[in-house]
């Protein structure tokens, strides 16, 4: 009886110093084992690897290194020389996104840049994309599920893992890793809102003329709202913007790309046609990808450093892909041939007829969507 008390005592004591460190940083259990796993190195084979390697928080959730960024955009995975195809979008801001479906014009929600992480199982596209790169041979490279877990469980906060994850089951338990990650995600750790444009629509901030103009120009002239819709500026649809191949994406040299130089990222319509659609589907959606989050699109540490933009990273500049958006169709603005030329958006973008002083003005609007913005 004696080692039964003595036992219950421990457990409320192990809760309860749990159930401080959240109050603590403001995090739930759950929201406190996703930033454990988050940032866990020991969860790649080989290990050294974390989801933090290709989300980084002073970058707005995405790619922190700025010289990978400047060339193929797309991140080394666990094993050495082996990549991916695509550059890391931001794992902020992806809470809303919906279960991947068909509104009768277009398709909608899902993640991953092609959508793959459906949310058809979990009933959360983001829970099933944070358990993709744990098993990913070109990410983190686990063998199974179990594996992952097996390291949770000889983890230092594998106390804190059964106490959230209590169904012992690998589904289950891997299931909970996923929904605990998108937890993480969503917590106001991650997914912040409190850039300058937060606190302008709170009435705490006012923009700059210029600001002011960018912002009349985004909605109106330069027609970025028509996908990028406030407040999260996305409306989790797909699109082909006609962006030109990276040459220096690394994957063209990976041995598993059958396609070598001559692959063509599908995007959206690669997915469908794989999970069995037919071509009346697919074909339309050949070569789209999601509209990423606009918020923190220039946060970086430095105002030198170089950030990625577009699926494959093929723009280093903000300023380079709003005079994309503006000039792509123009005759001579020299742009190469589109990736994908079929499916292209040609109504919303290519030759918007904005000035150069108009694209400075649409610049200066998106940086102040970066959080941690102060007076």
């Amino acid at each position: 009886m004696t080692k039964k008390i003595i036992a219950a005592i421990s457990v409320v004591l192990v809760v309860g110093v749990f159930l401080i460190a959240s109050a603590q940083d403001g995090l739930t259990p759950q929201q406190q084992l996703g930033k454990k796993l988050f940032f866990d190195t020991n969860l790649s084979d080989p290990g050294g690897q974390s989801c933090a390697v290709c989300h980084g928080s002073a970058v707005g959730w995405t790619g922190p290194d700025q010289a990978i960024n400047a060339a193929g955009a797309v991140y080394e995975g666990a094993v050495p020389g082996r990549f991916g195809n695509r550059k890391p979008p931001a794992s902020a801001y992806a809470g809303d996104s919906p279960i991947l479906y068909y509104d009768g014009t277009k398709w909608v929600g899902g993640m991953f840049w092609d959508g793959r992480a459906t949310g058809w199982t979990l009933g959360d596209p983001l829970a099933e994309q944070a358990q993709g790169p744990f098993l990913n041979p070109a990410e983190q490279n686990n063998a199974s599920a179990e594996v992952v877990i097996d390291e949770v469980l000889t983890s230092s906060y594998a106390d804190l893992f059964l106490q959230v994850c209590t169904d012992p089951a690998t589904t289950a338990r891997y299931e909970c890793i996923g929904r605990a990650i998108a937890a993480y995600e969503r917590s106001a750790e991650v997914s912040q809102f409190t850039s300058k444009y937060d606190y302008w629509l709170k009435g705490q901030a006012r923009l700059t003329g210029q600001e002011q103009w960018g912002l009349s120009l985004f909605r109106g002239k330069g027609k970025c709202a028509a996908c990028h819709v406030e407040p999260l500026f996305t409306d989790f649809t797909y699109d082909n913007l006609g962006v030109p191949r990276n040459p220096m994406n690394p994957f063209y040299s990976m041995p598993y790309n059958p396609d070598g130089d001559n692959w063509v990222d599908p995007g959206l319509g690669g997915f469908l046609q794989a999970a069995g659609y037919p071509e009346s589907v697919w074909g339309p959606e050949w070569g789209k990808f999601k509209a990423p989050t606009l918020r923190n699109v220039d946060l970086r540490p430095t105002k030198k450093f170089v950030k990625a933009y577009g699926h494959n990273g093929y723009f280093k500049s903000l300023a380079e892909i709003i005079h994309f958006y503006n000039t792509r169709d123009v005759p001579g603005a020299g742009w190469p041939a589109p990736e994908v030329a079929v499916n292209m958006n040609t109504t919303e973008m290519g030759n918007l007829g904005l000035t150069k002083g108009e694209e400075l003005a649409i610049e200066a609007f998106l940086t102040t969507l970066s959080d941690g913005w102060t007076r």
